[in-house]
């Protein structure tokens, strides 16, 4: 039976945007395959790990009646990746296999069933929704998915808080050591008379890193739909369900510093390429840099067991008090190559508190870092 035959770059596209969740291992099997299901024209693609979903779909898809069967996603994706970007694919369905034909060349594939595939339903319950657009959604998760937790037994810091305050959507990560805040406001968005004064609510680490990777750079609509246990992103023919993390977020607010004795302006691509030199020699577990701030003079100072050392200085327009102060070379580095704006600001109180890093002009930003020992 033909399942479907089209073109290779129109079967890939979809397949390569649900298979970024499939596990390579699992414990069930059909959880490494991808959904494939073809109602007339329209071929429909979905992949899941039970937490999250992923959903698109193509047209112009024919084939032999309607149809739906399991494969191996990984598979299927590394096959018609291999093939010429202008050939022509079917996919042909016999016995319990999935036949790949693209000119001479032939691929067959075991398949499961379709109706043992563990696809997630919405929860019951209300459903709150508004849009943005993706580039925005998209800058605010790179400008804080950095600081997530990677796997932390605090289970919600795994993860990233979304905060929708009135005609604000902020979002906050942190992992104990640093924390990083953004937020965009919502005027020319559309919100649903329902959304409430303020909704909470905890990303999964691995929903961020998939988001960040569909989202396009682009001002076309993002619709978020906040649901008593799941989200739901849809933007173009993408569909992301995901569950949410029960939990309560840390209080943000007690962590960004609300005063600051001395603040310093420091040019980002110069103090990036000065840290990125000073890293080199750090030691390598602990990653510990010295920051020395004098009179018109930023030096960075990194050594390691073998007694090597590296500095460098940058000139700064600062008169204040002089600091030494050692920071983790990695989270500095997070920050500068995650912010495109050409000054950094840093301030601070004294040696033992958190640093706060901002940009100038701009109060949409924030990154706490806490010093350690050298």
């Amino acid at each position: 039976m033909l399942f479907t035959k089209t073109r290779r770059d129109a079967l890939l596209a979809p397949l390569q945007a649900v298979s970024g969740i499939v596990e390579k291992r699992h414990t069930l099997p059909i959880l490494s395959n991808v959904l494939l299901e073809r109602r007339g024209e329209v071929l429909t693609m979905l992949a899941t790990d039970i937490e999250m979903q992923i959903t698109t779909s193509l047209s112009d898809a024919s084939g032999e009646g309607d149809a739906a069967v399991t494969v191996a996603a990984r598979k299927l994706q590394e096959i018609l990746r291999s093939l010429p970007e202008s050939s022509e694919v079917s996919l042909i369905l016999e016995d319990r296999r999935m036949q790949v034909r693209a000119g001479r060349s032939r691929f067959n594939l075991q398949t499961l069933p379709a109706d043992d595939f563990p696809c997630m339903a919405l929860s019951d319950g209300e459903i709150k929704r508004f849009v943005v657009s993706q580039k925005q959604f998209r800058h605010l998760l790179a400008q804080t998915q950095y600081s997530m937790a990677l796997q932390d037994v605090r289970y919600y810091l795994n993860g990233l808080l979304l905060l929708l305050d009135g005609s604000e959507l902020r979002a906050v990560a942190t992992d104990g050591h640093r924390l990083a805040y953004a937020s965009i406001g919502l005027t020319d968005t559309t919100l649903s008379d329902d959304m409430g004064l303020r909704q909470e609510l905890i990303l999964p680490r691995k929903t961020v890193i998939e988001l960040n990777r569909l989202l396009a750079d682009s001002d076309e609509p993002l619709s978020i739909e906040i649901l008593p246990t799941q989200i739901r992103f849809q933007f173009g023919q993408i569909n992301l369900v995901s569950k949410l993390i029960d939990g309560r977020f840390p209080d943000y607010q007690r962590v960004i510093p609300a005063t600051l004795r001395n603040v310093v302006a420091v040019n980002r691509s110069t103090l990036l390429q000065s840290m990125i030199r000073a890293a080199i020699l750090t030691n390598e577990k602990f990653r510990g840099v010295r920051l020395i701030l004098t009179e018109g003079s930023l030096k960075i100072v990194a050594a390691n067991a073998e007694q090597e050392e590296a500095q460098e200085e940058i000139e700064v327009d600062y008169q204040g008090e002089a600091l030494d102060v050692g920071f983790n070379v990695s989270y500095l580095l997070d920050v500068l190559n995650n912010t495109s704006d050409e000054t950094i600001e840093w301030g601070f109180n004294d040696a033992n508190t958190s640093a706060l890093l901002t940009i100038p002009g701009n109060e949409r930003f924030k990154y706490v870092v806490m010093p350690m020992r050298i």
